[in-house]
């Protein structure tokens, strides 16, 4: 096997079954898998983000963000900071809040089972080594 095909395959398995277990555990709140991202975000984030600022810190289509951040309001997971609707930052509700904080558990836990075997410095090494993959290839694209 190539080290394009090892990196690839390793990259696109872990993201398949990281999407099978975030799709499992977010169908129990009526919400789609990648939501759950969202609300963690949000709730990590220290301040209120905008739907555009949200898109951007997770590279997801900006369209998936405003079904997501509108399937929120429906359930009172957030509101807006502000009176107006466009473009106005995103705030958690207190269940907002504790709905991110029941997935960040479920996120840590699922993490922790993944990482059985890794010591903690090859663990620190892993996301230090895809950290600077990941720079490099968005440098690449970027054209810097």
């Amino acid at each position: 096997m190539t080290r394009f095909e090892l990196f690839s395959l390793s990259v696109f398995g872990i993201t398949h079954y990281w999407n099978r277990i975030a799709t499992d555990t977010m169908k129990e709140y009526g919400l789609k898998g990648a939501y759950g991202f969202y609300l963690i975000i949000l709730a990590n984030s220290g301040e209120p983000l905008t739907s555009m600022r949200l898109s951007e810190i997770t590279l997801r289509d900006k369209a998936d963000v405003s079904r997501a951040v509108t399937q929120f309001r429906k359930q009172g997971l957030v509101k807006n900071s502000e009176s107006q609707k466009y473009r106005a930052p995103i705030v958690l509700t207190k269940k907002g809040y504790d709905l991110a904080s029941q997935i960040q558990t479920e996120a840590d836990n699922a993490l922790k089972a993944a990482g059985v075997g890794l010591s903690e410095e090859m663990r620190i090494c892993m996301y230090e080594s895809l950290d600077i993959i990941y720079s490099n290839l968005k440098r690449l694209h970027e054209g810097d």
